[in-house]
């Protein structure tokens, strides 16, 4: 495959990633490579291990698309990724709407606890919060949605749901 613009999420409604068995770059264009990036991410965050992805690529593609995540590249823009933190609660207090990161349904592995969250966590912001309504963001590859539902609302009193694609919301 050709990862380019919106390959991925399209990819994901016929297999998974640990089920990708190779990929092929064309060239370094973003249109033709961009998607790589979180395909790679996906194989590298659940906690059981996939084999190496063999990627036959241009000299250079790698580090165009593994840049999208060089440390500092965001340190002054906005993130979803926050790990649990006291300060949600407090700043999203009696929100008609919290949009929650939550990467797990419950459990985050140790090495990631600093940067990404759960929807169990996302649903004690809620409930500290007061929220009305919390809606589930940034969910991995993998995560179960079903999954995250559950955890949050054991956590809260609010009305939870899942973000997806073309969903509207009136706040």
């Amino acid at each position: 495959m050709d990862p380019g613009y919106a390959t991925f999420s399209a990819l994901l409604e016929n297999t998974t990633p640990a089920e990708i068995d190779a990929v092929f770059v064309s060239h370094v264009h973003p249109d033709h490579c961009v998607d790589l990036n979180p395909l790679l991410r996906a194989r590298v965050l659940p906690e059981e291990g996939v084999p190496l992805l063999p990627v036959y690529a241009p000299r250079g593609a790698l580090d165009v698309v593994l840049a999208l995540d060089r440390p500092g590249m965001l340190a002054s823009g906005y993130t979803g990724d926050t790990g649990p933190s006291p300060e949600v609660g407090r700043l999203a207090r009696d929100a008609d709407l919290l949009l929650a990161e939550a990467t797990y349904a419950d459990e985050v592995p140790v090495d990631s606890r600093n940067h990404l969250s759960s929807a169990a966590v996302a649903g004690d912001h809620a409930a500290a919060a007061n929220a009305r309504r919390l809606l589930l963001v940034h969910l991995q590859p993998g995560t179960d949605p079903e999954a995250a539902l559950a955890a949050a609302r054991s956590r809260c009193d609010a009305e939870v749901m899942v973000a997806h694609p073309g969903l509207r919301l009136q706040v």
